[in-house]
């Protein structure tokens, strides 16, 4: 619990360093160059690495039968994240992969094309239209403004970012080509974020990892290790509980999702809470709340660097 106590502390102190310095407005989109590295700024919204877009979608999850699961877990003592400042952009190099995008819907034909799903043969959509609230709220917007607020926190402590696509006014990349951005020369780790779209009853955030993972034990071993830093963050001070409907204790490990099947670097795919549930959704829509899953994310993204 002592530990549990602490971690919440250091999602704390990420809010509270973000009063200095604004996430960023997700109303202004970013541009960049592709293969670009962004830079903090309080002002603007820097640029940013993306590839050039291409048409996207694939179910976000694959067709679940709605289980029941184990109680949220509030008992596993996550581990202190020790406190970890690099030089002002010289840190480690992070992609951060912010999912859909808000022109995926007028754009079917692009985001239904079939591109390469994993090492062995198999194809998906390009990538889907994402989830909305009940109200509306899309989870392509919702995944935009969570990315921009967790890459100026990231920055704040000197680490590189990059993104898979530059605004949140655009189509794709296909899931493919955001794999290959995250799995450009010098990443350290890539972070899919996301919302879940389940029945209104269930709640919580889960947490992925690639179930047969192809890019060898070492990458699987990193990869467990960002998943498990960033479950424990999120469960110390994100606000949302584990999931009550999907895997267990907020784990849920899958082999469908192309990002995972085919990244070659330390990858982990967050689903930020049910946008169907009344609760989850309540945070989701507020931009505090979304400030403090972005911290939460941060905390558990700058966890594993400093291991």
């Amino acid at each position: 619990m002592r530990r549990l106590v602490a971690l919440a502390a250091a999602v704390s102190a990420l809010l509270t360093g973000c009063t200095s310095a604004h996430a960023p407005d997700a109303s202004r989109p970013a541009s960049g160059q592709p293969g670009a590295t962004s830079a903090a700024s309080t002002s603007t919204t820097p640029p940013v690495s993306t590839h050039p877009r291409a048409a996207t979608p694939t179910p976000t999850r694959p067709k679940t039968t709605a289980r029941k699961s184990p109680a949220p877990a509030t008992t596993r003592p996550p581990p202190v994240p020790p406190p970890v400042q690099f030089p002002p952009g010289s840190g480690p190099l992070v992609a951060l992969n912010p999912g859909h995008n808000g022109a995926n819907g007028s754009h079917p034909a692009e985001i239904n094309r079939l591109v390469p799903a994993d090492h062995y043969g198999n194809v998906k959509a390009c990538d889907t239209t994402g989830t909305s609230t009940n109200a509306g709220y899309s989870e392509h917007e919702f995944n935009w403004d969570v990315t921009l607020r967790v890459r100026a926190l990231l920055q704040a402590h000197g680490v590189r970012v990059i993104l898979t696509r530059p605004d949140d006014a655009g189509v794709g990349p296909c899931v493919d080509q955001r794999a290959a951005i995250g799995n450009e020369p010098g990443v350290a780790a890539v972070i899919s974020i996301h919302a879940d779209g389940a029945g209104a009853g269930g709640h919580g955030f889960h947490v992925c990892e690639d179930s047969r993972p192809p890019a060898g034990a070492a990458v699987a071993a990193r990869s467990h290790r960002l998943t498990v830093a960033v479950h424990d963050a999120l469960l110390g001070g994100s606000g949302l509980s584990t999931s009550t409907y999907l895997g267990s204790n907020g784990y849920f490990p899958r082999s469908d999702l192309a990002g995972l099947n085919l990244a070659t670097v330390p990858s982990t795919f967050l689903e930020l809470g049910n946008m169907r549930n009344a609760g989850d959704a309540s945070l989701q829509t507020s931009p505090a709340g979304r400030q403090r899953v972005a911290a939460a994310v941060a905390a558990g993204i700058l966890a594993y660097l400093a291991g």
